[in-house]
């Protein structure tokens, strides 16, 4: 089987570092939450957002619940793929988390969750949102290049003895 059509050649980023870091804390938080979704006994529907699963169809709210964090896994497995290989790509990522958390929040207004207390992951999209578009504008916007200033006067060398 020929890889290198699936995986072409890889990719540098020639941004700055920060938002290639950021990309990094939000793969791994993205991977955490993908299987705390999967493997968590009630897919952190009960124990982590508040959702009473003790009610007629509980288990169908923990079926979707770990569905959702298969659909997260592979979100988290395409960021490391550009962490790892596909540097370049880091400003498309940081789009994707940017609007995967607008998506969350404006869904979140017409489907509210009807909890005692927000889920983590409504208060992380809060934060999240404003901190993504940043890390977005700043692995996009074009970097100064400092040219060296050319001097008139040739440089001086010391000579040995």
């Amino acid at each position: 089987m020929n890889w290198s059509r699936l995986f072409p050649a890889a990719t540098e980023y020639e941004g700055p570092r920060p938002p290639y870091y950021f990309l990094i804390l939000v793969a791994v938080a993205s991977t955490l939450r993908s299987l705390i979704h999967m493997f968590l006994a009630d897919g952190g529907a009960g124990l982590i957002a508040g959702i009473d699963t003790g009610v007629t169809g509980g288990r169908n709210i923990i079926a979707m619940f770990g569905q959702w964090g298969a659909s997260q896994l592979i979100l988290a497995l395409l960021y490391w793929l550009v962490i790892v290989r596909y540097r370049s790509l880091t400003p498309l990522m940081l789009a994707v988390v940017t609007l995967e958390q607008l998506l969350r929040l404006v869904v979140g207004q017409f489907k509210p969750l009807e909890v005692a207390s927000p889920p983590p992951g409504a208060l992380g999209s809060e934060l999240l949102l404003p901190v993504t578009i940043i890390a977005l504008v700043w692995s996009i916007w074009p970097r100064r290049v400092v040219e060296p200033v050319a001097s008139s006067k040739p440089l001086k060398t010391k000579k040995r003895k």
